[in-house]
């Protein structure tokens, strides 16, 4: 078990880093111990903001001397609560923030290598000096780091064509709990000599070690977008258009996003958003394709709205357009917070079965909750959904959230039943930990518990994340 740091240990970490890499002061640190959302706020007696992965090192190394907890952090964009320390005040928060270089760009190799702390937006935009594209795209690209894009193994919109962030990482360079750094900073496609140990990694959370840079794939950068806000009739219509789109467009289709009428509703109403299409349809899709043909979308959406697949639909006409349509999409988690509490879940099940778990867990959660209001949007090109559901107008917040555990079950359960996962893109972190007893087998958890304890023998490293308590 982890021990509270002695003053003596604290100041042998701040010499570490220096005056400029230590923050002390709470009210400074506030920002760094509040998750978004309101579901967490930790304490530490010190943050922690190394400047190179050899103050990392040294971090850790005494850190394991010292059997001191460590909390890596990279923008603090998380949801699931992974990246925030316990509110006892006993762990170290470790912030990326500083390491923050775009390394090398290789435009004939299509990679590039960063530091852990780059932020999403900062890797796009170096990418695209180079005529490149680095299509990872979240809400919160401008504030998320690469470190915790890895670390949690982000998905966002992007995913059905170029996959979820463990598929565009090439290469890693790790701090392991010991302070022995782990470098495989290397731009391979194929290497196939033994134990794939990246991905171990990629997806942690910081329980198996610190990422502190990385080799990331780059894609030709589009000459076209082709984008379109689509009404259509339900879910069963959106998916079976979704199968029409991509024998149009092949894998020119880059984007597939479902949008219910009350996600729209909320933010034009609170976001100062406008819609691309009239109110008066229960469902939209978002999607777009990337240098599909100069006819492709309106070839695709003639036949959808001739077979009943939509009912109507806005195409981007400018660039400015486009980035409206995006600006929607981009805004339906922050418009929910006007509407009193929400409970949220990040799930995946097979595409195919999306209408039918929507037609199951609404409800479901119905016959608990009363009232409720469903926000089911997502990526439903590769088939998660963010089921998030707000409270009964006039209930209580407080009262509707201490409810959270068990809307969250019914859900799950729905899940499960369709072959789904109750994380698909957020992570396990404190929000999700017990759950894996009962989504993992006995030996998956064994397996897992068993990598821990190798790479991470005093249990330093984010403690109280992702493994259940044994």
């Amino acid at each position: 078990m982890p021990k509270r740091p002695t003053p003596e240990t604290l100041t042998r970490f701040a010499a570490i880093v220096g005056e400029k890499g230590v923050i002390r002061d709470p009210q400074t640190q506030q920002p760094y111990l509040e998750e978004w959302r309101n579901l967490w706020t930790g304490r530490t007696p010190l943050i922690l903001r190394p400047a190179s992965t050899d103050e990392v090192s040294r971090i850790m190394a005494l850190a394991s001397e010292t059997e001191t907890a460590i909390v890596p952090q990279s923008g603090n964009t998380g949801l699931v609560g992974g990246q925030i320390p316990n509110p006892d005040g006993s762990e170290v928060l470790l912030s990326l923030d500083r390491m923050t270089r775009i390394l090398t760009v290789d435009a004939e190799d299509f990679s590039i290598t960063v530091e852990a702390g780059a932020t999403l937006a900062s890797v796009q935009a170096a990418a695209a000096e180079h005529d490149r594209l680095f299509p990872l795209s979240l809400a919160s690209e401008g504030s998320c780091r690469i470190g915790g894009n890895l670390g949690s193994n982000a998905g966002g919109v992007n995913v059905i064509a170029y996959g979820n962030a463990r598929d565009l990482c090439l290469g890693l360079e790790v701090v392991l709990a010991n302070g022995r750094v782990l470098s495989q900073l290397r731009a391979l496609r194929k290497d196939n000599t033994g134990y794939d140990l990246r991905n171990l990694f990629i997806g942690s959370e910081g329980t198996l070690g610190i990422i502190t840079k990385a080799v990331l794939k780059l894609f030709p950068r589009p000459r076209r977008y082709d984008t379109a806000f689509i009404a259509v009739p339900s879910p069963a219509a959106a998916v079976t258009l979704l199968s029409r789109f991509k024998q149009h467009a092949n894998s020119g289709v880059v984007a597939f996003e479902l949008i219910p009428e009350i996600v729209v509703t909320f933010v034009t109403k609170h976001m100062g958003v406008r819609s691309p299409l009239p109110a008066g349809s229960p469902w939209f899709v978002l999607a777009e394709f990337a240098d599909a043909g100069e006819s492709a979308m309106e070839d695709a959406l003639a036949a959808a709205l001739d077979e009943g697949l939509a009912t109507d639909a806005a195409v981007a006409q400018t660039e400015a357009q486009r980035l409206a349509f995006w600006e929607l999409r981009e805004k339906l988690s922050d418009s929910q917070k006007f509407e009193g509490g929400s409970i949220k879940h990040d799930v995946s099940v097979p595409v195919s079965r999306i209408p039918a778990f929507i037609a199951e867990a609404i409800p479901a959660v119905e016959r608990f909750m009363p009232g409720c209001r469903f926000m089911c949007f997502g990526h439903i090109g590769d088939g998660n959904l963010h089921f998030n559901v707000s409270q009964p107008v006039g209930m209580d917040k407080q009262a509707y959230l201490g409810r959270w555990a068990e809307i969250s079950h019914i859900v799950h359960e729905v899940v499960l039943a369709h072959g789904g996962s109750i994380s698909a893109e957020h992570g396990i972190g404190q929000l999700k930990r017990e759950d894996m007893r009962r989504i993992k087998s006995a030996t998956e958890l064994e397996v897992m518990w068993s990598l821990k304890r190798m790479l991470d023998p005093k249990g330093i490293l984010n403690p109280g994340k992702v493994l259940p308590k044994i």
